[in-house]
């Protein structure tokens, strides 16, 4: 697996995409690159595991909470440069809709916060954009 910070090739990452109840499941992440954005939990997909495998994992390792991957519905490249123009993190990130079976929202690994959001609340929150694109375009949540 390359390394994530100055990897010779992109790492594969994954995202679930839990809603429960109007609300959708959100990470304030602890490192870099997203270090203090909200956003879908998610991470690196390990050698041998399937997305699905990897999204379940993923989200119960970062909040507590598990769930049923699905299909994938949205996928972004997340490039990030350092001054001099070196790629610092190269990411391809697949976000599977995953439907929640247990557990209450837990900070764990790599986050400090994890919590069920509603759509008026994500107005004050420092939201990652690629999540609120997500949002947007490819879940039925209704933002303002």
């Amino acid at each position: 697996m390359p390394a994530a910070t100055y990897p010779d090739s992109p790492r594969v990452a994954i995202g679930s995409v839990v809603i429960r109840d109007g609300a959708v499941l959100l990470v304030r992440r602890a490192k870099p690159p997203s270090q203090g954005l909200w956003a879908i939990p998610g991470g690196s997909v390990e050698l041998g595991e399937t997305l699905q495998q990897a999204a379940e994992r993923e989200l119960f390792e970062e909040t507590g909470v598990r769930a049923r991957a699905g299909k994938p519905c949205y996928a972004f490249d997340a490039v990030h440069k350092d001054a001099q123009g070196r790629v610092r993190f190269h990411y391809v990130v697949v976000d599977l809709r995953a439907e929640f079976v247990s557990g209450e929202p837990e900070a764990g690994d790599d986050v400090l916060e994890a919590r069920w959001v509603r759509p008026h609340e994500l107005e004050g929150m420092a939201v990652s954009e690629r999540t609120l694109d997500l949002l947007r375009e490819a879940v039925d949540f209704e933002l303002k």
